[in-house]
């Protein structure tokens, strides 16, 4: 066998910015002395020895990896993950320096095991964001199938549906009822599960504990105590709860929401927050890198349901005493818990919604 990576040279000779991920990928693996042969493909220059390789076999991205068999057939993987499971997994395994773990692909786990317990989860990462959200969530779907669940919320959850539902692989939706929405949520998650025909999980807050808070409390003292612990009880615990069911988990967030919390949200990663049905759960992100524009051109085009509240200058829409609309140019979570001070509600996440 004999692997070949094809890398590309921009004009000022340095390797392309997912070329070099690659690499140190593999060499974080323990991988990279595998690699027989690396073959440029230079920046502007059709006939260099890399992108002569490209049109031979119908590839315009790099990097990509041909891999000859004793017989001469080739095989080529635009995927280094792919590449690693199909001919490299016997390689010795090493010790990430990113997340402390074996970063070799663990493709049988022993019953009960986690089945990312092997994975670069920055790696992986890094060659996902290179994806469209619907590619994204069709590696979600694909590795996970109905291990694998979408939190149903808000307008980027019915996008991810939407996508969801055009991949035609098998998922589970699951959504949290807090016990203070609004009518127009209850008549919002009604509409979406009638427009794709596809069954929603209600989640709800234990009984006996929100009885305990108001018999202390009363039914309203997020507005002196600030919304962390009534969020704890009636968001939180029940998507514990629910995603203690799963393996994986979809979720509609996007860095632009919430630019201080957070910077740097990465396509997918091992959720620190929750827990799932072998261990850490992963979370799925796929709109990352998406704008609230782009979103939103998604669902005009698509015709996707929308909560009436948007019309009514609800951006960020939660609970009802804690969502107000907002202004146009004001940041979007803004009419989130917005007794809290201007601004501060906006970046402010309850524990275990955030990273």
């Amino acid at each position: 066998m004999h692997i070949t990576m094809i890398k590309k040279r921009l004009r000022n000779g340095e390797p392309c910015a997912k070329c070099a991920q690659t690499e140190e990928m593999l060499r974080r693996r323990g991988l990279w002395d595998r690699v027989d042969e690396v073959v440029w493909a230079i920046e502007g220059e059709a006939d260099s020895p890399g992108a002569v390789v490209g049109r031979r076999h119908g590839v315009d991205v790099a990097p990509f990896f041909v891999v000859r068999d004793e017989g001469g057939g080739e095989t080529v993987f635009r995927s280094a993950l792919q590449l690693i499971r199909t001919h490299l997994s016997q390689a010795p395994v090493a010790v990430s320096r990113t997340a402390g773990l074996p970063d070799g692909p663990d493709e049988s786990p022993g019953e009960g095991a986690d089945e990312g317990a092997g994975e670069d989860w920055v790696a992986l990462a890094a060659e996902l964001s290179q994806r469209d959200p619907a590619g994204i969530l069709r590696w979600g779907l694909e590795r996970y199938g109905e291990r694998c669940t979408l939190r149903f919320e808000g307008a980027e959850d019915v996008v991810l549906i939407d996508m969801a539902m055009q991949l035609g692989l098998a998922f589970k939706v699951f959504a949290i009822d807090t016990g203070r929405l609004r009518p127009e949520s209850y008549r919002f998650l009604d509409a979406v599960r009638n427009h794709y025909g596809v069954a929603i999980d209600l989640y709800f807050p234990d009984a006996s504990a929100i009885s305990e808070l108001v018999r202390q409390k009363g039914p309203n003292s997020f507005l002196q105590d600030g919304h962390a612990e009534c969020c704890a009880l009636r968001r939180v615990a029940p998507q514990k709860r629910a995603l203690r069911k799963f393996e994986a988990w979809v979720s509609g967030r996007r860095k632009d929401q919430r630019p201080h919390a957070s910077p740097d949200l990465p396509v997918v990663l091992q959720d620190p927050e929750f827990v799932g049905a072998k261990g850490p759960i992963v979370r799925l992100n796929p709109l990352a890198n998406w704008t609230r524009d782009r979103v939103w051109a998604y669902i005009e085009e698509k015709q996707v349901p929308v909560n009436e509240l948007h019309a009514l200058g609800f951006v960020a829409i939660g609970c009802e005493p804690c969502t107000r609309p907002t202004a146009p140019d004001r940041p979007e979570r803004e009419g989130l818990w917005w007794w809290e001070g201007a601004g501060e509600g906006a970046d402010a996440v309850p524990a275990g919604d955030g990273i």
